[in-house]
């Protein structure tokens, strides 16, 4: 009895690691996948650096079981020296900040019972109930139909994060909340506002400790340390220097490196860990900090003006050019500035992360669409899909 509690002890801490330790690399054949489909990402990766819509990417595409494919292509750093890309490059990720740290913290909050989706933000911003935001709820800010602005003035974030905050407070609609979807950076700094009020912890703070920390993305995290911005991609110039390492947003930058619509870093290989987590409690095989209620809630898609959300995520909207054609509609993922993109199936267990840093070094690459070809792709290498 006692070799088999033991054996039994070893096998659950055995299954820990494996979830959230560095996803294993598995082959494409275990994984379900046709290799030769796979290799079909390469040209046209290479043929995107070589026409200048990016210096480089890393790409990672994995399942439940593990990562399928992981490439670094083209730079990290054009000007003023090249460097090339390495799978282990730490990355900008702009807009992704918004489902991966803010979404998903006011997720954990809601399974906490600290906060409902449908309370007003008013509730715990009692300043921001002026100029007829008084009923906005964060379900509307999740989903970008609160009727705020997509950004205010860069000069409102200039004199500190006070009064920044103050500024948000006194902004009037653009359109009565559930009218109209626009995207809006302001809506996730009030949620990530939130997330403070309620949890007593800055964003940085509450994230590292309630999501990356239990995930263990070591790597994942605002404002990185000086050994991890060694390791980043430069964007682009501010005050004549090169930015690497350092938030690329400028609003993100005024309010500290620390908001909720952007300033978030990290790696492919982190995200992978995110990804993972996500389609073990989507099939009931983990609980920490994710469980199955809590995935159903947050991929789940919101019928919206024009098209489809979750509480967090894109599903399928005028923002879904970096989506692959063959994802199920049980897909969602987001996409940022900087070129980065990130997308979860369920369905069909497979996750495709695509970061680069394309608005380096004069901001005029493009890589949306060639995001969303690799993720369609990807879908169609599968011919082993998970029991439902």
């Amino acid at each position: 009895m006692f070799n088999r509690s033991l054996s039994i002890f070893v096998l659950l801490i055995s299954y820990s690691v494996v979830l959230y330790a560095e996803p294993p690399k598995i082959s494409s054949q275990s994984a379900g996948m046709d290799s030769q489909r796979l290799d079909a990402i390469e040209p046209i990766v290479d043929r995107a650096v070589a026409d200048q819509e990016m210096p480089g990417c890393v790409v990672l595409i994995g399942r439940r079981a593990g990562i399928v494919y992981h490439r670094a292509f083209g730079y990290r750093q054009l000007l003023p020296e090249k460097q090339p890309m390495l799978k282990e490059t730490l990355f900008d990720l702009a807009s992704l900040t918004k489902p991966l740290a803010t979404a998903t913290s006011i997720h954990l909050l809601q399974k906490k019972g600290q906060l409902q989706f449908d309370d007003p933000a008013s509730l715990y911003l009692p300043d921001f109930h002026s100029q007829g935001k008084a009923n906005i709820t964060i379900r509307q800010l999740l989903t970008h139909t609160s009727g705020l602005l997509p950004d205010n003035n860069l000069k409102d974030y200039q004199d500190g994060k006070r009064i920044a905050y103050q500024r948000i407070d006194e902004l009037d609609l653009r359109a009565k909340p559930d009218e109209k979807f626009m995207y809006s950076d302001v809506g996730y700094i009030v949620l990530g506002r939130i997330v403070e009020q309620v949890s007593g912890s800055n964003l940085a703070e509450f994230t590292s400790k309630e999501i990356f920390q239990p995930l263990q993305m070591n790597e994942t995290g605002f404002n990185p340390s000086e050994t991890l911005r060694h390791k980043a991609a430069v964007t682009q110039m501010r005050e004549g220097k090169w930015i690497q390492g350092q938030v690329h947003d400028p609003r993100a930058w005024e309010l500290e490196g620390i908001a909720g619509h952007a300033g978030l870093f990290s790696t492919a290989t982190d995200l992978a860990k995110y990804a993972t987590a996500i389609l073990q409690a989507s099939q009931k095989l983990s609980t920490t900090p994710f469980n199955q209620s809590l995935v159903n809630m947050m991929s789940t898609p919101q019928q919206i003006p024009g098209g489809l959300r979750t509480l967090g995520w894109d599903s399928q909207s005028a923002y879904s050019s970096n989506r692959g054609d063959l994802f199920s509609n049980h897909a969602f993922g987001h996409g940022g500035f900087t070129g980065t993109s990130f997308w979860i199936d369920p369905e069909l267990d497979l996750y495709v992360i695509f970061l680069s840093n394309r608005v380096h070094p004069d901001g005029k690459g493009s890589v949306n669409r060639l995001a969303g070809r690799i993720g369609t792709i990807a879908a169609a290498a599968i011919y082993t899909c998970p029991d439902q």
